[in-house]
Parts: C-alpha cells; structure tokens; sequence
C-alpha cells in the first residue's frame, strides 16, 4: 500500500512491514488460542498482544510523521524481537515459523527507522 504522505520509501516500508506483523500476531494469536497446550500460554499470548499493539502504535506515529517515531520504533523492534523469540520456541508449527520470520522483519525494519 502506498502512503503518500509519508517522505521517504523506508518510512513506507516500515509502516507496511508494521501493518503486517500487526495482522499476522493476531492471527496466529487465535491459531494459538485454538490450538491450545503451551501455544496458549499466557506469557505467549501475551507477548503476541504486545507485538499487535506496538506495531500499531509505531505505524500510527509513521503515518502522522511524529517526531518521536524513533523512540517508538526502537520499542517496536524490542518488542517484535521478543514475539519471534517466543514463536520460535514453537517452531515445529508452520503458523508459529510465519509469526517469527515476520516478527523479525518487521524488527529488521523498525531499528533502520530508530537509527
């Protein structure tokens, strides 16, 4: 998707990278919840939340050109690292592989938008 008011092709692509991890955490959230055993653990379940949320937040001040973007994508790229870390711990599930490689994406992104 294109934003046309956002500068920049990284800022774009951070945004959409975001937008992404955001949808895919809270669909593997409800895999997981279906899933049942450790794949609903609440520390799991959580962490996937937290990812959703801030990857939210982080595109919102993207999109409004906020100032303080940086600072946001720096937690972002905090918080997506800890969701892939907690996926992999679930590795031998397609949908927990999908939620960490776009996790960690996502993260690859948001650190090139805090520097």
């Amino acid at each position: 998707m294109q934003h046309a008011h956002t500068s920049d092709a990284s800022s774009t692509e951070c945004i959409d990278a975001c937008t992404d991890c955001r949808a895919v955490c809270l669909e593997t959230m409800n895999h997981c919840l279906i899933k049942g055993g450790k794949h609903a653990d609440a520390e799991h379940i959580r962490t996937m939340l937290d990812c959703a949320d801030i990857c939210n937040v982080s595109a919102g001040f993207m999109l409004r050109e906020s100032s303080l973007h940086g600072e946001v994508c720096r937690a972002c790229a905090t918080v997506c690292n800890a969701c892939a870390s907690s996926c992999d711990a679930m590795a031998d599930d397609e949908e927990m592989k999908r939620c960490a490689e776009v996790c960690r994406e996502c993260a690859k992104s948001c650190e090139k938008m805090a520097a």
